[in-house]
């Protein structure tokens, strides 16, 4: 191998270690800072977030599916009933525009 390669495979070697530190000095810096108590809502905001910009430009059955698999996960509180409900009630709707 020539000595530019064996810089490049030094240098990336740096990189991801240099990324990996960064990540461990910045967790623990926010962890201690006042916005710590938000880090247990940041899964459930980040699934909302995602939920949200999934339906944003979606047809109507669409919205009444999620609506009715919000209903069953409020319900319930159980991820394969949520999941089953709403694929049901979406296809039902689906196929009732389709008539």
């Amino acid at each position: 191998m020539t000595f530019n390669e064996w810089g490049l495979i030094l240098t990336l070697a740096a990189l991801a270690f240099g990324i990996r530190v960064l990540g461990l000095v910045a967790g623990n810096q926010v962890q201690q800072s006042r916005f710590a108590p938000l880090l247990g809502h940041l899964p459930g905001l980040i699934v909302i977030s995602l939920v949200a910009t999934s339906l944003a430009n979606q047809p109507p059955q669409t919205w009444v599916a999620a609506a009715i698999a919000l209903g069953i996960a409020a319900l319930t509180n159980n991820v394969i009933w949520t999941m089953v409900a709403g694929v049901a009630a979406y296809a039902v709707l689906s196929h009732a525009a389709l008539l």
